[in-house]
């Protein structure tokens, strides 16, 4: 498990590129046949990958001090790659692709396994501390009414779907979507935005190749961007921006962990005062 620690505003302004990536860029998700995980310092989330040729089992390691690993954590799951089955202390949950899972505080043994060989499951998670049991749900994407935002006018038309939120499944602190970008847009979460009272993580996938995303973060009058990837997620302290804009249509899931699961939390950024 790789570590990250917390960066202070005023530390990040100094930063090179180099130093922006290696702090908040998360790289080389969804390796056949590898778990990937990297621990953040901000709010202690887990954001971690699991692309099974063969079954895969979530091991702890010395990094949380625990005996398995949801003993004091809870955990999110999206599957973007084929079909897959994630088994939880023996019982099998079906994931097709958009398909979500949340697994409450407490259970032991957890095994990705994808459906075809062919046509991998790639299973992207956040993990965040818990204080108590949640019942564990399977979440269909044809279930969710997504909300609408934006408009083609601004290059910001897109459907922001909620998987773990208080209204719908719960849980402790984890709160975790997808937003999906209608064709010909390119832009999310502008105007933007920070929430003082909680982290957020964004992975980019649905995304060609040759295409790119540069995402913008830093302190409202102090910002920064860093070009991302297909596949690839980035970190977003409470103090920074995260919006970001792609050279072509794309898809992000979101995950937030902090003191309040109020999704309307924001505090919104004039684009007038925006440097």
């Amino acid at each position: 498990m790789e570590i990250r620690h917390s960066v202070h505003p005023e530390d990040a302004i100094r930063y090179t590129t180099s130093q922006l990536r290696e702090r908040f860029l998360i790289q080389g998700l969804f390796v056949p046949n590898e778990v990937k995980m990297v621990y953040s310092h901000v709010d202690r989330m887990i954001t971690g990958s699991a692309c099974p040729l063969k079954p895969l089992a979530l091991e702890v390691g010395k990094e949380i001090g625990v005996e398995y690993f949801l003993e004091r954590r809870e955990m999110g799951i999206i599957n973007i790659g084929g079909a897959g089955i994630v088994a939880i202390d023996g019982k099998d949950y079906s994931l097709d692709t958009t398909d979500g899972l949340y697994i409450g505080m407490g259970a032991r043994k957890i095994i990705f396994t994808s459906s075809n060989a062919q046509n991998l499951a790639k299973f992207y998670f956040n993990s965040a501390p818990a204080h108590m049991t949640y019942p564990t749900v399977k979440i269909e994407r044809s279930t969710i009414v997504p909300t609408h935002l934006g408009s083609i006018e601004q290059s910001n038309d897109r459907n922001l779907y909620k998987y773990i939120h208080p209204a719908g499944v719960r849980s402790c602190q984890l709160v975790m979507g997808m937003t999906a970008l209608e064709p010909g847009n390119m832009w999310n979460s502008m105007p933007c935005h920070t929430h003082d009272r909680r982290m957020e993580v964004y992975l980019y996938f649905n995304l060609p190749e040759d295409g790119l995303i540069f995402h913008y973060m830093g302190e409202p009058t102090e910002t920064r961007h860093i070009v991302m990837h297909n596949e690839e997620a980035v970190i977003s302290p409470s103090w920074s921006i995260h919006s970001g804009v792609g050279t072509r249509c794309y898809t992000f899931i979101w995950g937030m962990a902090g003191e309040n699961q109020t999704f309307d939390d924001m505090d919104h950024v004039n684009l007038k005062t925006l440097k």
